[in-house]
């Protein structure tokens, strides 16, 4: 028998969360109901959804701040709901990963069909190739070696300072793992932040000049926060 595909719906108010199940166990998902940001990251390590319906105004830990968590370590599709129709919350979503975003007070059907759109689009993302011993990440086009520090782009030796081939390393080992500036600095260059996170974007800067985006990955700025290594499905 095949399994049912999990959704989980974040929502404080609870008559709209469990209106949204209805509509959605009679399209045969599963749902799991959860009503605030801190018990929405719990259920999902626990549920382990296959896309998550997440309101932005949450009590506590909002519902930007969940997605930023939740992008932090998992490519799982989030769709954002909220009465807030302005154009800058809307960017703001997706720029920090969601997938989709659905107005409130919204129709069912269109709820429904946005799940179902979002999920068909939706691929895993295929996992580096690193070795066995963690010196060298791989990628279509690109390789990074730790061992002897060298990194072949588009077939070619690309010469670049160890920090910017540490800084490349540590980004591509974890693909849409958001990092903040300050856990850069931190991992990179071992002190703590210290106020001066230029250096991040620097290097950020002189690796964007040897190592263009390519059709698979590229490394992506997102806004107000830090940097991550993108892989696209």
């Amino acid at each position: 028998m095949v399994s049912k595909q999990k959704i989980l719906i974040v929502d404080d108010d609870n008559n709209i969360a469990e209106l949204i199940s209805l509509y959605l166990t009679k399209e045969c998902f599963e749902t799991q109901i959860e009503n605030d940001g801190e018990s929405a990251l719990t259920a999902f390590e626990s549920f382990q959804p296959n896309l998550i319906l997440l309101d932005l105004m949450l009590p506590g830990m909002d519902g930007y701040q969940v997605c930023r968590e939740i992008r932090g370590k998992s490519t799982t599709p989030i769709i954002m709901l909220s009465a807030k129709g302005e154009i800058f919350d809307k960017v703001l979503g997706l720029e920090l990963g969601a997938d989709d975003y659905i107005e409130k007070p919204f129709d069912s059907k269109e709820l429904v069909a946005r799940v179902k759109a979002v999920l068909r689009r939706y691929k895993p993302v295929a996992a580096p190739t690193v070795d066995v011993d963690g010196k060298y990440v791989e990628y279509p086009d690109l390789i990074v070696n730790r061992t002897n520090y060298s990194v072949t782009y588009m077939g070619a030796t690309v010469d670049m300072p160890p920090k910017e081939l540490e800084l490349l390393y540590f980004l591509a080992a974890s693909p849409n793992h958001v990092f903040t500036r300050e856990q850069l600095l931190d991992q990179i260059w071992g002190y703590e932040y210290i106020g001066d996170t230029r250096t991040v974007d620097v290097h950020i800067k002189r690796l964007r000049e040897k190592i263009k985006d390519h059709r698979s990955w590229k490394i992506s700025t997102i806004w107000g926060i830090g940097y991550k290594f993108e892989v696209k499905g």
